[in-house]
């Protein structure tokens, strides 16, 4: 019970700061268990996720160089190594995300896994000169297993040509359910989607997305960003839930919900840009 309180007041207390004050990326938050062998190891502001295998671990988003501590100590809080990381993953080529990935492989060894359309994007991006490592390239659809997990990477793209997704199977209560960790489905203030020379295929890409997000069974959503997901709600109700009481991180409800407020606010803009384009 001790604990239970300890966690809710931390979320209350990072909740009034983070609306009170400029955003910290890497303000605290309590690491977590969320479903099966899925861990949450982030920030209150950014969604890092530990996948752990008999085999060693994956890590989704590497986040800040900056952040690494915390997530270590989140990892370690959880009673696992660290250093057990054997393959690193990302949700998409923003610092923000995928920025330690060098840090992260010099300090464990492991993989670095990259969607192959997001690879000119993370070569440029070289915290303290440090070139980014890309150890193995994939495709949509291709798989990355470790131990008895296998994890399905899908390109869902237009936040950035090579944005993935992640999915899993996961088990509770002897029941299979789909969880997906989403790399962004949003558009962010000042993306150009109409006559872009540097993405011309954006808004198609968005389009497509939006499509194949439906289509995907899930039923575990997560994501690079915990808001999305409503997680710190839902990790106070799974903290607080009675034996028997359904896990609130499954919510295919908040998924499409998710996808459509995402979807309106694409259009919205595109209508805009299209609006205030020359014909």
């Amino acid at each position: 019970m001790i604990r239970r309180l300890v966690i809710v007041a931390i979320i209350a207390v990072s909740t009034a700061v983070t609306s009170h004050a400029q955003r910290d990326w890497n303000a605290p938050f309590p690491a977590h268990h969320v479903i099966d062998n899925v861990y949450f190891v982030g920030t209150q502001q950014l969604g890092s996720f530990l996948i752990t295998t008999p085999a060693g671990h994956i890590l989704i988003n590497s986040d800040f160089e900056s952040t690494v501590p915390s997530i270590r100590q989140n990892i370690e809080t959880l009673g696992f190594a660290f250093e057990d990381i054997r393959i690193v993953l990302g949700s998409h080529a923003h610092g923000d995300h995928m920025e330690a990935n060098a840090l992260v492989k010099e300090l464990t060894g492991a993989e670095v896994i990259v969607m192959r359309e997001d690879l000119d994007r993370l070569s440029r991006m070289r915290p303290g000169g440090k070139e980014q490592p890309v150890d193995r390239i994939v495709d949509d659809g291709d798989q990355v297993q470790l131990g008895d997990t296998t994890l399905i990477a899908h390109r869902t793209a237009g936040h950035t040509q090579g944005c993935t997704s992640w999915a899993l199977e996961v088990e509770e209560n002897g029941e299979t359910y789909l969880a997906l960790i989403v790399g962004s489905f949003g558009v962010n203030p000042g993306y150009v989607l109409v006559d872009n020379p540097d993405y011309p295929a954006i808004a198609d890409d968005y389009r497509a997305t939006f499509a194949k997000a439906r289509a995907l069974p899930v039923d575990v959503f997560l994501g690079s960003h915990g808001f999305w997901y409503d997680m710190e709600r839902k990790l106070e109700r799974s903290m607080s839930r009675s034996a028997g009481e359904a896990n609130p991180f499954i919510d295919r409800p908040g998924y499409l919900a998710h996808i459509d407020q995402q979807e309106q606010r694409f259009l919205e803009m595109l209508r805009e840009q299209e609006q205030e384009t020359p014909q």
